[in-house]
């Protein structure tokens, strides 16, 4: 007993230094390419940018993580130990989320580990209400089975069927295209199964390889920082690579520790998205920042990604 108290005290010490870390670091300033921008309509902010000069290898796409856990769960009893996000799938789109992270089940319900929520219909039906609305908005949508869980049965041919007309086939030389080049084509589909078929080249969908990142599981902000500025370091630049690579501004819950609710612990590393982009300028990766995620999305976090995009665009980043 007094060796797990002991344990836990030192966990509380090193979580409390890394959070100074951060802290610390920020007051050197978090300026950036971009970072004084603010978009007049994050619904619509590609077209803002200008659809025919704004190729798909230098977008900045800001994304959710665990996207589609906004009601799952038992609220205030199981919710807490698996929400990542508070706003539906639509409301993120139009708040300028341009990639969603979905894991399914067997029956094509989402779920986050033992949890579930509501069908992928629900879903597919906010995409398809986002797209409706919009014209030039070009969005990733990836779909993996969950851990411990199985592939629904032909779930390929559900998201053809679904998305149809809207999907951008897998192509490599997607990457150096234009958004306008791209139209009227929409959706970037990864369909990332655990035994199924993978998507082959050609396919409507595109396979995981093309969805690359490197997972960090641990609750230290530091730690979780400094691995994501090592791992993206280590990338092509997104002008010579033909894959996306995601950077996730988040930390989780760990079983050691006693605070197990999503929130509280994400929020230790929320807060420092514009510090890490500015890192990335100081020590020279920051050409290799394609997909940055977070969970709770906010609309700061939003114009951190439009500002450095639209500065790629202009020439100035």
């Amino acid at each position: 007993m007094g060796a797990e108290v002991s344990k836990q005290v030192e966990r509380r010490k090193a979580i409390h230094t890394q959070k100074k870390t951060l802290s610390d670091l920020k007051r050197s300033g978090q300026d950036f390419p971009g970072s004084d921008y603010h978009p007049l309509d994050r619904k619509n902010w590609l077209s803002e940018l200008n659809p025919e000069k704004v190729e798909i290898k230098k977008i900045v796409w800001p994304g959710t993580h665990d996207s589609a856990t906004n009601k799952i769960g038992i609220p205030c009893i199981t919710r807490p130990f698996a929400q990542c996000q508070s706003l539906s799938i639509y409301n993120q789109l139009v708040m300028g989320t341009r990639i969603i992270d979905i894991r399914v089940q067997e029956d094509r319900r989402v779920c986050h580990g033992i949890l579930l929520t509501y069908s992928i219909d629900v879903v597919i039906k906010d995409i398809k209400k986002f797209l409706s609305e919009t014209q030039s908005e070009i969005i990733i949508f990836e779909v993996r089975t969950e851990f411990g869980h199985d592939d629904p049965p032909e779930f390929d041919k559900y998201l053809q069927d679904q998305l149809g007309d809207y999907l951008v086939p897998q192509d490599e030389n997607l990457f150096d295209k234009t958004i306008s080049q791209v139209l009227p084509k929409r959706v970037i589909c990864v369909w990332k199964p655990r035994k199924s078929p993978h998507p082959q080249a050609g396919s409507s969908l595109w396979s995981e390889g093309y969805l690359r990142d490197n997972w960090i599981n641990t609750d230290l902000p530091s730690t979780k920082f400094d691995s994501n500025m090592k791992h993206l370091s280590e990338q092509q630049p997104v002008t010579s690579r033909k894959y996306f690579y995601r950077v996730e501004n988040t930390v989780t819950p760990v079983a050691d520790n006693p605070v197990v609710c999503v929130k509280p612990v994400t929020e230790r590393i929320h807060g420092y998205a514009r510090l890490f982009i500015s890192q990335c300028f100081s020590k020279g990766c920051a050409d290799r920042l394609q997909i940055f995620s977070s969970d709770f999305i906010d609309k700061d976090f939003v114009d951190a990604c439009v500002g450095l995009t639209r500065a790629r665009v202009e020439g100035k980043a």
